[in-house]
Parts: structure tokens; C-alpha cells; sequence
């Protein structure tokens, strides 16, 4: 089995934002063998809701945001977490990240907010850029 990441919504947006980048290219490979990701329900919102909150940079319209998360749901792991040990991150909103990483077995949270989940290793759970997980994965 390939391993499990989670993807933080900033590395989502900056992907529909543009399709040059680190970013972009690592969401072209979800579904893919090098990977799967694991989702739960208040990332997903997070995810609809940033994604919707910017029609005009992105050129989606909610129809395609509704498209593309259908698609992500139906290829992740999908994890209910049942632990709620908040606060633990330096920003509070990323916690549920963090949980879901932990929870779903996931060894990495790409994010472009590497500082801002300082002590998840403590879970098992490394942050590291788009571009060092397609480095570890041979996909640069």
C-alpha cells in the first residue's frame, strides 16, 4: 500500500489557483499509486468553503468546486476522528488537520504552513512542503 498523506487546504488552493507549482502537481497525482489521502468531514468543508470563497481567482464556478471534491472524496481515505485534543498547534484552526493526520495514520501533512504545525512530529507527523513530498515520492 502507498502511504497516506493528508493535504492542507493552502496546498488545495494554491492548485486551483494555478497549474504551475509544486502544488498543482502533486494534486494532479491524488488518485494515483504514489499516495492516498485521507479526508474527513471539516476538512472537507474547509475545503468547499475556501474553495468557493474565490470564484474570481480561480475561474471555477461552485459547480466545479462541488466536481472536484466529489472526485477527491470518492479516491480518499475518508477518517471520522473521535479525539479532540485542542489546542495543540500554534494556530487552532490547523488542529483538525493534525487530528485527522493522526487519527488516519498518516506520516505527512503536506502544507505551505510548515511552521505552523511545530510539535506534530509528537503524533507521528511530519509537515513538509508540495515539493518535498513529490521529492520523496520521485515525482519533482
Amino acid at each position: 500500500m502507498s502511504e497516506r498523506i493528508v493535504i492542507d487546504t493552502n496546498v488545495l488552493i494554491s492548485a486551483l489557483r494555478s497549474s504551475r507549482g509544486a502544488s498543482y502537481r502533486l494534486m494532479m497525482l491524488v488518485g494515483g499509486a504514489e499516495f492516498e489521502i485521507a479526508l474527513s468531514v471539516p476538512l472537507v468543508l474547509e475545503y468547499e468553503e475556501a474553495a468557493k470563497r474565490m470564484p474570481e481567482v480561480t475561474g471555477l464556478s461552485d459547480g466545479d468546486v462541488d466536481d472536484i471534491i466529489d472526485y477527491l472524496c470518492g479516491v480518499a481515505h475518508l477518517q471520522e476522528i473521535h479525539f479532540l485534543w485542542r489546542p495543540v498547534l500554534r494556530d487552532s484552526r490547523d488542529d483538525h488537520v493534525l487530528e485527522l493526520a493522526a487519527a488516519a495514520g498518516c506520516g505527512v501533512v503536506a502544507t505551505h504552513n510548515v511552521r505552523d504545525f511545530a510539535g506534530s512530529e509528537r503524533f507521528g507527523v511530519k509537515a513538509i512542503t508540495p515539493g518535498e513530498v513529490l521529492r520523496s515520492i520521485g515525482g519533482s
